[in-house]
């Protein structure tokens, strides 16, 4: 029998080869935004080691919505031409699909990078920048007190992420994916502990939903219909005394299904100092089950997901349609065919790779003389 890793899946009208997905992962790499040789090493890997799709790192739709100096961002033509120059490398060799995160991390940007202490920069710094918030209440003490969002600043952050799916689309991306999730812009206004507007964007569950389903519908309306548009969220705040929970996430998931979603990225966490996870390996795919069994859009797990077979287990239980991976996969970039290989199904190769499959070992490369032996 045939694994379920190794199967192929239909998101909107992308089809991924396997549902191995490389989950975004912030390299704090960029210049002013702009990817360079690290990212092309960093994404090209993958490319060529036989996952089904890869998501690049949460990118800012705007300087100010990095969470650090050294993030992705999408807001200018250097900007596009910078990814463009890796996407075109990753789809001229490899084999996977290609996604990108779009992202404004709200509250929680101006922040140094994690190796230099990861400490809130001000925006007097001249590295810094005035952070933007549903209220004007910080992350936590060390933190600047964000501007609250009025409705002009609502809508310019719309247009920032209008603008950046355009770009997306131009550079050849197959997938887009909203970050919604740990505590950035859009979960600011989902969470009751951050969002305490008495307007019509907050309050109730509809009325924190209603700021981020609004971006969500506009960058729909541009995001081509053959290409593939999703989410990540995170389904609670891991906070006792938070509303935000996986009854809520399953419920916002129902709404951007409605409005067009093609799959939903379930994380969790990253809104509260005062969260409390309790981790462990696979700790969120319960979540992920929930939201998939709820609403039945095509559900990504991730989360200490490190093992073939219990990545197997968790697609043949219907707990999620994928598997997303991240510190494995820097651990391990060539995860996926250590995985072809312990479930004894296929994973795709670079034909100057091929000689280290146990499979293809020794068959000739087509082009190539036969490789000799000893």
């Amino acid at each position: 029998m045939s694994s379920r890793l190794f199967s192929p899946i239909t998101l909107g009208g992308v089809e991924l080869r396997n549902r191995i997905i490389v989950a975004p992962m912030c390299q704090y790499s960029a210049h002013d935004g702009t990817a360079n040789d690290w990212h092309l090493m960093h994404l090209g890997q993958y490319a060529v080691s036989g996952v089904g799709l890869i998501i690049a790192e949460a990118t800012g739709v705007s300087p100010e919505g990095r969470i650090s100096p050294g993030c992705l961002g999408l807001w200018s033509d250097e900007n596009q031409a910078g990814l463009a120059r890796v996407v075109k490398f990753c789809k001229e060799y490899g084999h996977a699909k290609m996604g990108i995160q779009l992202a404004h991390a709200g509250r929680k940007a101006s922040t140094e990078l994690p190796w230099l202490g990861g400490a809130p920069i001000p925006a007097s710094d001249p590295r810094g920048w005035q952070t933007l918030a549903p209220v004007a209440a910080p992350y936590s003490e060390a933190f600047d007190r964000p501007t609250a969002l009025d409705e002009a600043g609502m809508t310019k952050i719309i247009d920032d992420f209008v603008a950046a799916a355009r770009r997306a689309d131009a550079i050849g991306f197959d997938v887009a994916e909203l970050h919604m999730a740990h505590g950035y812009l859009c979960h600011q206004f989902l969470s009751p502990l951050s969002n305490q507007r008495n307007d019509e964007y907050g309050g109730s569950l509809e009325g924190r939903m209603r700021f981020p389903l609004e971006l969500f519908t506009a960058v729909r309306a541009v995001w081509p219909q053959e290409k593939a548009l999703g989410v990540r969220i995170s389904a609670t705040d891991w906070v006792e005394n938070s509303s935000w929970d996986v009854t809520e996430a399953s419920q916002f998931t129902a709404a951007l299904k409605a409005a067009g979603a093609d799959f939903i990225d379930v994380s969790s966490g990253g809104n509260s100092p005062a969260q409390k996870i309790d981790a462990g390996p696979g700790y969120q795919t319960g979540f992920a089950a929930t939201i998939k069994r709820e609403t039945g859009l095509p559900t990504m797990a991730v989360g200490q997901i490190t093992e073939p077979r219990q990545a197997e287990a968790i697609l043949r239980s219907d707990q999620a349609d994928m598997i997303a991976l991240a510190r494995g996969l820097l651990y391990n970039p060539r995860w996926a065919w250590h995985a072809a290989e312990a479930l004894e199904d296929e994973a795709a190769y670079a034909p100057q790779y091929m000689r280290s499959s146990k499979a293809l070992r020794g068959l000739p490369i087509p082009g190539n003389p036969p490789t000799p032996k000893g």
